[in-house]
């Protein structure tokens, strides 16, 4: 199976992915709120915002100094259709996994065995 079209790699990874997904429900978000809501360390998550922002899937807005900085990140309306993209791109691989509707069979054309046909390894020489 070939990879389907919108399939991003760098969205991909479950980080990445989880901080696009929760960018992707709102416009803008406080950093201390992403960090929270994944349960990321302060650079763990400054890593994963630096990579996206530099495929200007991000917009990252700092304002305020000190103890005071506050950091504020949505994603552009590249990032947003890069991630709508990658959703059914990651649809369609789940799509193509299951069985036809119309013939119960696999994709590969091989016919489903069910629990009752397969044999366990040491009923198949009894």
């Amino acid at each position: 199976m070939s990879t389907p079209s919108g399939f991003d790699e760098l969205i991909h990874p479950a980080t990445r992915l989880s901080v696009v997904a929760l960018l992707a429900s709102t416009e803008w978000a406080d950093f201390a709120f992403i960090r929270d809501s994944l349960s990321l360390s302060d650079s763990a998550l400054s890593k994963q915002l630096h990579t996206l922002e530099e495929a200007a899937y991000l917009d990252i807005h700092k304002e305020g100094g000190g103890r005071k900085r506050r950091t504020r990140v949505r994603l552009t309306d590249r990032g947003r259709a890069a991630f709508e993209g990658h959703v059914a791109a990651l649809r369609a691989i789940v799509e193509g996994a299951g069985p036809t509707e119309e013939t119960g069979q696999e994709q590969t054309g091989r016919e489903q065995t069910g629990p009752e046909e397969r044999q366990h390894p040491a009923e198949a020489g009894a």
